[in-house]
């Protein structure tokens, strides 16, 4: 497994949770495809939406991921934009997406970068893996360490002591 950056581990969860709000419950399939349909042709005419969940929206279902060790390399930093390097990355199915990922990537290359690395991500969840910020596992993490702060009986202590005593005075 593959550390990723928080930020992208942040962005593909809300991606999912996205996605599973315009699908609804029961998915409504048609709703879904005319939204992300509206993205696209909104992303392709140059729209200045500058939102790295709605253009991975957009792209998710029509990216095809050729170099996936190399997607999980770029997760790994939120703030790298080789543009170049993650189009070579991925191919489109769709001319569409082509295209609204080619004016995106002309005008804003880290929206298009952290897109199609967020839109990948989401696709493979059991390819990567971020740390864990939750409010236990936080509390975990003080607890050991107020532990081992804690001296108990037995310890060798003695060390902590200045045994030259008046001596160095």
């Amino acid at each position: 497994m593959k550390k990723i950056h928080p930020e992208f581990a942040y962005q593909s969860r809300e991606l999912g949770a996205q996605i599973d709000d315009t699908l609804g419950d029961p998915p409504d399939r048609k709703y879904h495809a005319k939204v992300v349909q509206a993205l696209i042709d909104e992303f392709a005419n140059g729209s200045e939406i500058d939102d790295v969940n709605l253009l991975s929206f957009a792209i998710a279902d029509h990216l095809k991921y050729n170099d996936a060790a190399g997607l999980l390399t770029r997760g790994e930093d939120y703030n790298q934009a080789d543009i170049a390097a993650v189009m070579g990355m991925v191919s489109c199915n769709s001319d569409a997406a082509e295209k609204a990922l080619t004016v995106v990537g002309q005008k804003n290359p880290t929206l298009a970068c952290r897109a199609i690395i967020t839109a990948f991500l989401y696709k493979h969840p059991r390819q990567w893996t971020d740390e864990d910020h939750s409010l236990e596992s936080l509390q975990k993490s003080e607890e050991e360490d107020e532990e081992e702060d804690q001296l108990m009986g037995g310890h060798d202590i003695e060390h902590l002591f200045d045994s030259s005593g008046d001596e160095n005075a």
